[in-house]
Order: structure tokens, then C-alpha cells, then sequence
């Protein structure tokens, strides 16, 4: 246990606490067990980091962490691991890349079940499958999802300032007197093309050089490895998937013809499907469904999207100025609200809103005899009516 032990100071040592992410609330230590699922890039380790450099700055004994692709678990079982620290006063102990060790789950259901002081934290990617049937987690951990950077909280990095997290009922109700409270402290613009390029994965802060390049790792690590291993893909497929992601990032925003989409990329179309299902468990695209479709497996996408703007900048030198728009809106608000794709209008959000997408020009026919239907423009700072700038939905969390 030692060595877990010199890997966990070793890491509290690289890790800094001058920006905070609001998620680090996740962690509530009246909770036994508490999962963080993402993917790969957005943060989950860092959080975890910093929960325990604020509360054991001085590695008092009582928390530990480690990473569950660390040699140590080649010969020690994570059961083992947890009984052993607990005997020696032991209280939180924080679990690190579980998908990465086999029979997981059985192991937290059973020490969630045996040892009842102790509170447990563990992070993995966003294919982790919480209920299945061998160790059912669902009934004993609180899973929380987490996503990359909000454009409020890299507004927040960049220029020193905090600013508050707003409600959709704020922004479609106030959107005018919020932008005008904004615009007096910084220029919004000044930032949000930095944004959409390269600031949605906090680990921009690490390298702007390479920025990209870390993507490129990042998506390939999904499809070479985190795919075959807990979806078990074909992983001479990784090369047609990441033709997908090009074409996404290329395209209009994209109502696939699967019948040409599965020909160009040499896929057949039930295969195709299911992948594209498994990309957007690994959150690397996001689907959009029209409404009252029941939702299944092999039912045909009705829209795709990268997952996040920063993906088609990383992929592709030929970047489709709608998808960016379309990517950023949906990407700001899926996280919280429920968002479907409209016989008119670009998007319904929570059954409620109907939203069209487009630059400073569009105008008002595709939604002219609609309630509760709105603009949302980009290349423009303030609105007025029911004309809202795009920037202002990336201060939805």
C-alpha cells in the first residue's frame, strides 16, 4: 500500500487549486458512494485531486487515492486494498479510472456492503454501465455525469471574474438586461471564438501548443481502447469512426442519409448504428431525435452533431460555421435540459422552447406562428424580443 500511498503525494504535489470547477460539490462526503463518469479530458481526476488537497493537505492517513491502471493491482485486489486501509484508520478512499480494472463493480458492491465507515469516491469514463447484472450499483451509488468546460467558467479563467450561472427561464425571460450587465465588465467576443477553438477541455491550460494534438489522443484512446474494451467494437473500425467525426465536423449540421453515410465509410448500416450510439455514450457526438419517438438502439438518428466545438477544430482543417453554432447551443444545454429536434425550428428544449440557430441576419420565417419560440443569434452581443445572443447559453452552468 505504500506505493499507493507515494503515488498520492506525488500527485497532490503536481496539482493546483487556483481555479475550482462548481463540480467539485459532487463529492459529499455524507454519501458511502459517489461516482464521477466523463470522458476522457474533462476533468475527473483534477477534481478529484483538488477535493482531497483541500481536506488532506498534510496526507494525514485518513484519505488515499489511486489509480486503478497503477501496477500495484496486478498482484492486490481493490477489496483487499480497501479492507487493509480501513484497518488502519482509513476513512475516504478515492478510486481512479475504474473501467480499467476488471470485475469493478462486484468489488464496490461488496465493499459498499462490508465496510460501512468507509466513504468512497471513484471516477471512469462515460461507457461505465452502472446497473448491469452481476453488481448492481444503482440502488447504493449517487453517479453524477460531467462534462468539459461551460463557456461561463472559461469566461471565468480568462478574465478574473466570476459570473453567475443562469437558469433557461433567465436568459429567454431577462437575455437583454443580462447582456447589458455583462457587457459593462468584459467584451464577450473577446473570448467566445477562443471558446469554441480550444476551451472547452480544461487541460487547454496545461498546453495551447498542443492543444489539438491532445484531442487527437483523446479521441483515438476512445476508439482504440475505451470502445473495444467496454463496448467490445471492432477496433479495425477506429479509423472508419474517426471518418465519421470528420464528416460531422465538415458538414451542415448533419441529417444523415445512413444509406450513402454507411457506403462512404465502408460500414454496414446495423453496424453503423450501433456505433454511432456507442459515440455518443464515449461523448464524442451528440444524436437528436425528432419528438415522441421512442427511443431505441437501431432507430435512425434524425440529426448528429460533434459533441462539443472543439472536437471539429482538432479533426479538421475545414470547420462548417452552422455546426459550430448548432454544436455549441446543444452542447451548453443538454447537460441539464431535455432537447429534441422539431418538425420547425431547430431545437425544442424541456417540451417548452422552440429555438432556431443562425447568424446575425436570420430572420423570423421558420418561426413566425410559434409560442415560445426564439432566436438565437450569433455576431451579435445583445438582443432584444425574442432575439438572444448565442454567447449568453454558455452561462447555463
Amino acid at each position: 500500500m505504500q506505493a499507493l500511498f507515494n503515488q498520492y503525494s506525488l500527485k497532490l504535489s503536481g496539482i493546483g487549486l487556483e481555479y475550482i470547477r462548481p463540480m467539485i460539490s459532487f463529492i459529499d462526503e455524507s454519501e458511502r458512494l459517489i461516482g464521477i463518469k466523463g470522458a476522457r479530458g474533462v476533468g475527473k481526476t483534477t477534481i478529484l485531486l483538488q477535493y482531497l488537497k483541500k481536506n488532506d493537505p498534510t496526507i494525514s492517513g485518513e484519505y488515499l487515492y489511486a489509480s486503478l491502471d497503477h501496477v500495484w493491482f496486478l498482484e492486490n485486489s481493490l477489496y483487499d486494498l480497501a479492507s487493509d486501509f480501513q484497518k488502519q484508520g482509513g476513512k475516504f478512499l478515492a478510486l481512479d479510472e475504474v473501467h480499467r480494472y476488471p470485475n469493478w463493480s462486484q468489488e464496490l458492491k461488496n465493499i459498499y456492503d462490508d465496510f460501512n465507515d468507509l466513504k468512497v469516491v471513484f471516477t471512469g469514463s462515460s461507457l461505465l454501465q452502472i446497473l448491469n447484472a452481476r453488481a448492481d450499483l444503482s440502488r447504493r451509488a449517487l453517479v453524477f455525469h460531467m462534462q468539459g468546460l461551460s463557456f461561463r467558467e472559461f469566461l471565468t479563467i480568462e478574465s478574473k471574474q466570476q459570473f453567475d450561472v443562469l437558469s433557461l427561464t433567465d436568459i429567454v425571460t431577462h437575455h437583454a438586461k443580462i447582456a447589458s450587465d455583462i457587457l459593462n465588465r468584459i467584451k464577450p467576443f473577446a473570448y467566445f471564438n477562443e471558446y469554441l477553438t480550444s476551451g472547452y477541455y480544461p487541460f487547454y491550460l496545461q498546453s495551447k501548443k498542443y492543444y489539438h494534438d491532445k484531442i487527437n489522443e483523446v479521441v483515438n484512446l476512445i476508439l482504440e481502447i475505451e470502445l473495444p474494451m467496454l463496448r467490445k467494437t471492432d477496433i479495425s473500425y477506429a479509423r472508419k469512426l474517426k471518418q465519421l467525426l470528420l464528416v460531422l465536423s465538415e458538414s451542415v449540421p448533419f441529417v444523415p442519409n445512413f444509406t450513402k453515410l454507411a457506403e462512404r465509410i465502408r460500414l454496414n448500416r446495423k453496424t453503423l448504428l450501433l456505433y454511432i450510439d456507442y459515440l455518443e455514450e464515449a461523448q464524442l457526438i451528440r444524436i437528436l431525435n425528432k419528438e415522441a419517438k421512442g427511443i431505441t438502439r437501431f432507430q435512425k438518428p434524425d440529426k448528429l452533431l460533434p459533441d462539443n466545438t472543439n472536437i471539429p477544430y482538432a479533426l479538421s482543417k475545414t470547420v462548417d460555421k452552422g455546426t459550430l453554432r448548432e454544436t455549441f447551443f446543444v452542447n451548453q444545454l443538454a447537460y441539464q435540459h431535455e432537447i429534441s429536434y422539431p418538425e420547425k425550428g431547430d431545437y425544442k428544449v424541456d417540451k417548452e422552447y422552440i429555438f432556431e440557430i443562425g447568424g446575425k441576419n436570420k430572420n423570423q420565417s421558420q418561426i413566425a406562428e410559434l409560442n415560445n419560440a426564439y432566436l438565437v443569434l450569433d455576431d451579435i452581443e445583445i438582443g432584444y424580443a425574442n432575439k438572444i445572443p448565442l454567447w449568453l447559453f454558455g452561462l447555463l452552468y
